[in-house]
């Protein structure tokens, strides 16, 4: 490079710099605030996680939350999103948080990470990855355990190198980092662990952003980290109850800025339960107002909920072998609704924030153009129990003496199928079939004969086997969604043993259904239109079923409502995007939410994988314009 080019280069790295807008920011703790540029500084902020939102629609969500007056949106960083397999990364799509952080930025937005590596965020497994388990059967997770130590290590060498350009003393939105989350209510209150988790972050933060740990109230003890600012979680309450979690906290910190890190506006749902009670948006308001006054930091959590896509919804532990799963939405009774709709609540909280914070030059938003669309026929494929539909989209299968577990078959969610045949001996009838330890959902067949269900949710693990019924005794077992809250180490599958009256069932063949890669039930689909004449709606539909329905839309697409009623429990793609698991016949959740930008103008496909439904006709599916709970 000659001289008067190497100049050149070097103004343009200058100028380049030079639009670099720097800021030193920090906590000033005698006067118990934050600082941006030495002067005292208050954020608002929401709870938007990429994940839970298709990548289309992240620009206008977080415009629409910087239009409620927020100055800030937070988000969990989940690890199995970007490492689903061992020293396989994802950085893309939706798992492009670069362009999450940068889009928040351009809106006017600053960023507080919450990278985990443990979220909890009603994900599968808190958003640990499930390999894990595979790879270090014995790890202890979120303890000072040199495996796990070692596996945090590599994945934030991954995340966290990506992380550093954005941080806000390099000129990038990121103001916060928040280490570990919500350690107070984890059994182990592993302090070495901690710590090791402070220093590791900070290699990477360097200063340039403040560390914060997160607890509900009165759980410091341990949770708390030292030399991290610590934070607070908890909803709606009156003055004197939200003074008193202050005031256990002055206990073991003096002093600095007060957050609420995760203010409800609403809370999550399970399955098999009633949908959750519509938050009264006057106490949610009166609340924040109330912070807000006083100077206290608030991220409102949710302010976006968004959709658990694929089997990415976990569950929790309802204490004495309880189990809950978590529904398919996120909505969360969010300001945005799952679609980034604005609620009554938005606008109620946008006329909070705004007597505090100054107005931004940003639109308010306005519900979006919903679609209904007329009744689609489905056609039946066959059954994921036929030879050749077994064949084409198990990924391995495995014989072993006992029955193996998701985790040792390393497999992340979706079913195995377990077979063996019972002895010829057992003549009983009925004969009784006990499986120890279900984890989460057995569908019985004795060869193609559906016998029924057994349920960790419903504690049952006993059933009746007809004689007549064959000797292939034949279990579906579904991961519902490991708990995230907790139970850090949630193994799937057949874990104790299996008996036929008294006799062990030994000598297993076990077949991985992941259900995830669209491209060989893409093959099954294809294979039988060619072989067979369609006619969509004829036959029967029997548990396991594969159908699929074709569906055409004149127009832009608009988003939309899958209404499965009619249909049992199971998962359905739209598109080749698996949009969630169904369970409209327990509930809460019927419908479930479809993205526009999932939608194509033209011709679309719809299947469906139907777990336990056994009747004489094939129903329709149609598209709403309202989502349907309860």
């Amino acid at each position: 490079m000659d001289k008067t080019k190497c100049v050149l280069f070097c103004l343009v790295i200058l100028l380049k710099a030079c639009t670099v807008e720097m800021h030193i920011f920090g906590i000033d703790y005698e006067n118990n605030t934050f600082v941006m540029d030495g002067k005292p500084f208050q954020y608002v902020a929401g709870s938007f996680h990429y994940f839970r939102a298709v990548p289309e629609s992240w620009g206008q969500i977080l415009r629409s939350m910087r239009a409620a007056g927020l100055n800030a949106v937070t988000t969990y960083v989940e690890w199995s999103l970007h490492n689903p397999q061992e020293d396989v990364y994802k950085w893309d799509g939706i798992a492009d948080v670069e362009r999450f952080i940068e889009l928040a930025a351009s809106e006017g937005l600053y960023v507080i990470l919450r990278p985990g590596p443990y979220i909890c965020a009603e994900r599968d497994m808190g958003g640990f990855p499930s390999w894990l388990l595979h790879k270090h059967p014995g790890m202890l997770l979120r303890t000072y355990d040199n495996t796990y130590l070692r596996e945090v290590r590599s994945w934030y060498a991954q995340l966290m190198s990506r992380m550093q350009r954005f941080l806000v003393g390099q000129g990038g939105p990121i103001i916060m980092v928040q280490v570990e989350n919500e350690y107070g209510s984890f059994y182990a209150c592993d302090h070495k662990y901690l710590n090791w988790l402070r220093d590791e972050t900070e290699r990477y933060v360097m200063g340039n952003a403040v560390l914060f740990t997160n607890n509900g109230p009165g759980l410091e003890k341990c949770g708390a980290i030292e030399h991290v600012l610590s934070t607070l979680d908890f909803g709606p309450g009156s003055e004197d109850e939200i003074n008193g979690y202050w005031t256990k906290l002055r206990e073991t910190q003096p002093k600095g800025p007060l957050v609420n890190a995760e203010y409800y506006p609403g809370w999550l749902t399970h399955w098999q339960e009633p949908h959750m009670a519509r938050s009264d948006t006057k106490v949610v308001v009166e609340s924040l107002d109330f912070m807000l006054r006083n100077k206290i930091n608030v991220n409102i959590y949710m302010f976006y909920g968004g959709t658990n896509y694929g089997y990415t919804a976990g569950a929790n532990d309802q204490g004495v072998g309880g189990y809950a799963a978590d529904i398919t939405s996120y909505d969360y009774d969010a300001p945005l609704d799952e679609s980034g709709d604005p609620t009554p609540k938005y606008f109620a909280i946008r006329d909070t924030i705004l007597k505090y914070f100054p107005a931004p030059n940003v639109p308010v938003p306005v519900p979006t153009q919903k679609m209904r669309l007329p009744p689609i026929p489905m056609t039946r494929v066959g059954s994921l129990l036929d030879a050749d539909i077994l064949r084409a989209i198990s990924v391995r299968n495995i014989t072993a003496h006992q029955t193996m577990t998701f985790e040792e078959l390393n497999q992340a969610s979706g079913l195995v199928l377990y077979e063996a045949i019972i002895p010829i001996s057992i003549k009983t009838d009925p004969r009784k079939l006990q499986v120890q330890d279900v984890r989460d959902r057995g569908y019985v067949f004795l060869g193609d004969r559906f016998i029924g269900v057994l349920s960790r949710e419903n504690q049952i693990n006993m059933i009746a086997l007809p004689l007549d019924g064959g000797q292939l005794l034949r279990i579906f077992i579904e991961n519902q969604g490991r708990i995230n809250f907790g139970i850090a180490n949630d193994i799937k599958g057949i874990l104790g043993n299996v008996y036929v009256n008294s006799i062990e069932i030994v000598n297993w063949t076990m077949y991985s259904l992941p259900l995830e890669d669209f491209k060989p039930i893409a093959e099954v689909i294809h294979l039988h239109r060619k072989k067979h004449r369609v006619v969509a709606g004829e036959g029967k539909l029997s548990p396991m079923s594969v159908s699929y329905g074709l569906f055409e839309i004149d127009n832009q697409p608009a988003d939309t409502y899958l209404d499965p009623t009619g249909w049992g429990k199971g998962i359905i793609f739209v598109n080749h995007k698996l949009i969630g698991r169904y369970w409209p016949v327990v509930g809460p959740q019927v419908t479930l939410y479809v993205s526009k930008h999932l939608l194509l103008p033209g011709s679309n496909l719809l299947l469906i994988i139907e777990y336990q439904r056994d009747c004489d006709s094939i129903p329709s599916v149609t598209f709403s314009d309202t989502p349907i709970f309860n």
